[in-house]
C-alpha cells in the first residue's frame, strides 16, 4: 500500500511556499502527495522536480465547473470540458503525476433539479473517453470520482463510477473510491468497493466531518475489511478540508476548522490508516 496526504489542506495550488510542507510529510513517513491542479499555468516540470528531491511520489486532483462541463447540452461547452481535462493530462505528465482523480466527468456543484438524462449519460462517456484516450498517450490514469448528492447529480454511488468507466472502455480510465462519499450514499460499503474490482485504482480516506481520519462516525472497520478483501493494494490518500479554499466551499460546506493543526491532522491520519491496514495483514 501507498500512503499519500491531499494537499487540498492547505491550498489549492502548490508552489514553492508550500514545500515545507511537503518535507514535513515526508518526514512524516508519506510516499506521496496529492497536487490540486486548477491553476494550469503552474511551473509543473518544476514542481515534479522539487518532489522528485523530495522522495515524494505524487496523484493530483481536479474538478470541472459549469461553463467547461462535459456532460452540457452545448457541445462547445463539453468540448471545452475535454480541452481543459487534456490540458491538466498535460500538466500531470510535466509533474509527473500517476494518477489524475477528482469529478472532472462533470460539472461540480450544478444542479438540473434530475438525475442525469440519457443524453448527460452518452455525452458524459464519449467526453471522458477522449480523456482517456489522451490519457493514455501521455502516460497518465484517470480515476473517476462519484460525489455525494449535495455535491454534483451525474455520479452519486461507486456502482454508478464502475458502470461509467466500463462504458468509456478504455485502459487508461479507471474510478476511484472515497469513505466520505460512501458515508452518505452506499447502503452497503462492502459492495461499493468491490464495484470497481480491476477499474479500482485510488482511494481517499476521509472522515464523516472532513477532519482526522478514525475520530468521526466512518464505519472504518467494514472500510478496512472491504479494502482488504478486494484485494485493493494502491494509493491510500487522506482528504481532508479546513478554511484554505473559499473557492469550492461552497462544494465543500466547510464553514470551520474541526482539527487542531494540519500535520498534526497529517500526521494522526497516517498512523491511523498504517495501523488499520497492519491490523490485516
Amino acid at each position: 500500500m501507498k500512503y499519500g496526504m491531499n494537499l487540498l489542506l492547505w491550498s489549492g495550488e502548490v508552489t514553492d511556499e508550500l514545500m515545507p510542507v511537503c518535507e514535513q510529510l515526508k518526514e512524516a513517513g508519506f510516499d506521496g502527495v496529492e497536487v490540486p491542479m486548477f491553476n494550469l499555468d503552474l511551473d509543473y516540470a518544476n514542481l515534479g522536480k522539487q518532489l522528485d528531491d523530495l522522495g515524494l511520489a505524487r496523484t493530483a486532483v481536479t474538478i470541472r465547473n459549469e461553463d467547461d462541463n462535459p456532460i452540457s447540452c452545448d457541445p462547445a461547452i463539453r468540448a471545452r470540458g475535454v480541452e481543459l481535462n487534456k490540458k491538466t493530462l498535460d500538466c500531470c505528465a510535466a509533474a509527473g503525476v500517476e494518477t489524475l482523480v477528482g469529478p472532472y466527468h462533470s460539472a461540480i456543484g450544478l444542479f438540473s433539479g434530475n438525475g442525469p438524462t440519457s443524453d448527460e449519460w452518452k455525452w458524459g462517456v464519449e467526453s471522458m473517453r477522449a480523456t482517456a484516450e489522451y490519457a493514455g498517450t501521455v502516460g497518465v490514469k484517470l480515476g473517476v470520482e462519484a460525489l455525494n448528492r449535495f455535491e454534483c447529480y451525474f455520479l452519486n454511488a461507486h456502482g454508478d463510477s464502475a458502470r461509467f468507466v466500463r462504458e468509456v472502455d478504455h485502459p487508461a480510465c479507471g474510478m476511484m473510491y472515497d469513505t466520505f462519499h460512501s458515508n452518505i450514499e452506499e447502503k452497503s460499503i462492502t459492495e461499493a468497493i468491490h464495484a470497481g474490482g480491476d477499474k479500482l485504482i485510488h482511494i481517499h480516506i476521509s472522515e464523516n466531518d472532513r477532519s482526522t481520519p478514525g475520530k468521526g462516525g466512518v464505519n472504518w472497520q467494514e472500510n478496512f475489511d472491504a479494502i482488504k478483501s478486494s484485494g485493493y493494494d494502491g494509493w491510500l490518500v487522506i482528504e481532508a478540508f479546513g478554511l484554505a479554499l473559499p473557492e469550492i466551499a461552497a462544494a465543500t460546506k466547510i464553514w470551520r476548522k474541526m482539527f487542531d493543526d494540519e500535520l498534526t491532522l497529517s500526521r494522526e491520519g497516517l498512523a491511523f490508516m498504517k495501523s488499520e491496514i497492519e491490523k490485516r495483514s
